[in-house]
């Protein structure tokens, strides 16, 4: 398990990350969401032990990961920019990867990678376009069978074929070998696919952790109505933890954060005539949840 507790880091005055608190289950796919700027590559960075926290703690099954060689050993990270290879081909860079990885590199699966990925192995670095790297490394790392992979929008402009292989190994090396992927991405509707666990970072602080299956069960889309002759007062609403409101004549949309049991206590206790509960999907809960306006009820009428 990986565990932080009240990671903070600082740029000059700019508070990059605050009271960051995680705990990430071995095994499990761990998405990272949030806005550009939002501290999400400064968080895999120090997951990495490339930069270390002003305060708090990181720990993988207890041991730290700065300045740990056995700890990092165990780790891939895969960052955004990918131009350390440049100077070598995939082949050289698949046999330097398996020099230094010796006891772990599986060379049938790199090459297997390679030619699902349909690469040259002569290739260059620097004369592949960035889907191509971005490919070629995943060949590297996913070879290496690391124990936790740390992956900075892994998936950013490949074709979809592309994204699903490598979604498939990854789902694959945590089923077969338990494991430990943190996925950082734009794409929620992908997260919400094939990860088991979700963090959304908002201006440096986490504003959601929580297993996708119970946030889904906990954000809601409502349909209500009482009636044309019947409007909810303030108090019949007060109950519900409501994130945004639109009306439509007699009808209230709804976006709330409320637990089955409170919503079924809310419909015995001011019987709507109209009750419908619908779908929400993450991309929509992460709207409403980290939107500007989501600290506040909003209505249209």
């Amino acid at each position: 398990m990986i565990e932080l507790r009240s990671i903070t880091k600082t740029f000059d005055a700019h508070a990059a990350l605050s009271d960051i608190s995680l705990s990430i289950p071995t095994g499990s796919i761990y998405g990272l969401v949030g806005t550009n700027g939002s501290g999400k590559t400064t968080l895999l960075k120090m997951l990495a032990g490339v930069l270390t926290q002003d305060s708090g703690t990181i720990a993988y099954d207890g041991q730290p990961v700065y300045e740990n060689v056995d700890i990092k050993r165990q780790i891939a990270f895969v960052p955004d920019d990918l131009t350390y290879f440049n100077r070598f081909t995939l082949q050289d860079a698949g046999s330097l990867t398996a020099g230094i990885y010796a006891q772990t590199w599986n060379q049938e699966l790199f090459m297997t990678a390679v030619h699902q990925f349909n690469l040259d192995p002569h290739m260059q670095f620097s004369k592949m376009s960035k889907g191509m790297r971005k490919q070629g490394v995943c060949c590297l790392v996913f070879a290496r069978q690391p124990q936790y992979m740390l992956l900075d929008e892994p998936l950013d402009g490949l074709d979809p074929i592309v994204r699903k292989s490598i979604w498939e190994l990854i789902v694959d090396a945590t089923a077969d070998r338990s494991m430990t992927a943190v996925i950082s991405s734009h794409n929620l509707r992908e997260l919400e696919g094939y990860c088991d666990h979700v963090c959304a970072i908002k201006a440096g602080k986490v504003a959601i952790a929580q297993d996708i299956e119970e946030l889904k069960s906990d954000i809601h889309k409502l349909q209500l109505s009482f009636g044309s002759q019947r409007q909810p007062s303030d108090a019949m609403l007060a109950p519900l933890h409501i994130l945004h409101e639109h009306d439509r004549g007699s009808i209230s949309y709804l976006i709330v954060r409320n637990t089955p049991e409170e919503l079924r206590s809310f419909v015995n206790r001011a019987h709507p005539v109209i009750f419908d509960e619908i779908p929400l999907t993450l991309e929509e809960i992460f709207i409403y949840e980290l939107g500007e306006d989501s600290n506040e009820h909003t209505s249209t009428h």
